[in-house]
């Protein structure tokens, strides 16, 4: 008898599991044949050489996301596990990448990490900071000694010179310049270079994939995306886009174009001011003119009341009481002086201040009723004035003879108003709306 027997799943199990120990995140490159797309939207295919065959199977998550169409007879670089479909006992490629020959490793680099960083949710616009509208200090990782930064600050000083600019100088090509890109996000972040930015940009010009790798590597993208502050992406040229645009709040297609957009336009703004002063000059005219208007009303009004008479007025009554006072004081400081200490004790009971008040708003609404009702009695009396001079009107001669009657007076004017009045000779005068005519009585 042997020592020990394994059951088929136990054997299988332990063959998957050193394949995929051995065989993880490995490049194959070969021949796509035996294509099949189920419904399950999965891809099953064999990659093969002249030698040899290998089963792939690309899932669906992972084929959605893939730029290349799969077809048999396509040369391709496949990325991936090796591992075992224990059902039929089968080892297999678990396809992750797949890109047609010779898109080069860094290709394969960028869209290995940015699928993985999609995954994590870097990418996801719920995340994305809003940029500032004004922002007043503006921090730049870049190389100091680029084109890249002079055209930056040329957009700077014609859109927005009030701007205070800060560089942080950090390779942005070569060994080591993805980590001093990341360095500058993370100082400007954590308050290291005074004054703390109100945004962030990372930017470069252009050039190829390889010379803007250093935006595509991993230390970057999560420095960028752990910032607090805004972070704005300027690198390369239109064409190009590296991971560092992807996990940005905004990606802008060149440097000068994170200028631009990052900074308000000076020459809009003092438009914008000039109209707000316009339209403020012409609110406080506006207001001024009302308070004229008003302040004459109040001019006038007081005039028609004569305040000088009644000050006249009061200042004679005033030295009257005077005068009245200055006869009595001598007399009464004695009995007033007790009178005073007694009534300092009531007055202290009674709170004579607070009856004061009562009784100044009880005159004032008096006076004021007063003012309502001598103004009311006045246009009553002013309206049946107009109405009588009206009646008058209408009863007048002139009324009377405008209506179509006509008026005989004597020789002396005096209305004619019976027949018997007159004897032969008497001359007569008949006034008719339109003029005068004179009779003799035969």
């Amino acid at each position: 008898m042997p020592e020990e027997v394994h059951s088929v799943s136990d054997i299988t199990a332990d063959i998957r599991a050193s394949l995929e120990d051995g065989f993880h995140s490995v490049w194959v490159e070969g021949e796509i044949s035996n294509l099949r797309r189920p419904g399950s939207g999965h891809s099953y295919f064999t990659l093969k050489d002249s030698f040899a065959q290998l089963s792939c199977v690309f899932f669906k998550g992972a084929a959605s996301r893939s730029p290349v169409e799969l077809r048999d007879g396509l040369q391709v670089q496949v990325q991936g596990d090796i591992s075992v479909y224990e059902a039929r006992g089968q080892y297999q490629l678990i396809a992750k990448v797949v890109q047609p020959k010779g898109a080069g490793d860094l290709q394969a680099r960028f869209e290995a990490l940015k699928r993985k960083l999609d995954a994590e949710g870097l990418f996801a616009p719920e995340r994305k900071k809003p940029i500032p509208v004004f922002p007043t200090t503006i921090g730049i990782v870049t190389s100091p000694t680029g084109a890249a930064i002079r055209d930056m600050l040329n957009v700077f000083s014609r859109r927005a010179p009030w701007i205070r600019v800060v560089i942080y100088p950090a390779r942005v090509q070569g060994e080591g310049s993805a980590e001093e890109i990341a360095a500058g996000v993370r100082a400007f972040d954590e308050g290291v270079i005074v004054p703390r930015p109100d945004l962030v940009i990372v930017s470069r010009g252009g050039g190829s994939i390889e010379d803007l790798w250093s935006f595509n590597e991993e230390v970057v993208a999560r420095a960028i995306a752990s910032c607090s502050i805004p972070v704005m992406s300027g690198v390369g040229h239109e064409i190009d886009f590296t991971i560092a645009d992807f996990v940005a709040d905004r990606r802008e297609p060149t440097p000068s174009a994170a200028a631009e957009n990052a900074t308000p336009d000076s020459e809009t703004l003092f438009r914008h001011l000039d109209i707000l002063r316009a339209s403020l000059d012409n609110r406080v005219a506006g207001h001024l003119s009302h308070h004229k208007r008003v302040s004459a009303a109040l001019y006038r009004e007081l005039q028609a009341r004569e305040p000088g008479r009644k000050i006249q007025s009061w200042t004679q009554s005033l030295d009257f009481l005077g005068e009245r006072l200055e006869s009595t004081v001598s007399a009464r400081l004695q009995e007033l002086g007790s009178e005073l200490r007694t009534s300092g004790r009531g007055l202290q009971l009674i709170q004579p201040d607070q009856k004061l008040i009562r009784a100044r708003e009880e005159v004032s609404r008096a006076f004021e009723a007063m003012e309502i009702s001598v103004d009311r009695a006045l246009s009553d009396r002013g309206k049946s004035i107009r109405n009588l001079s009206l009646l008058l009107h209408s009863l007048s001669p002139d009324a009377t003879v405008k209506r179509g009657f006509s008026l005989t007076m004597d020789a002396a004017g005096m209305p004619v108003t019976s027949v018997a009045s007159l004897k032969k000779g008497d001359r007569l005068k008949t006034r008719l709306s339109d003029g005068e005519v004179e009779s003799v009585v035969e």
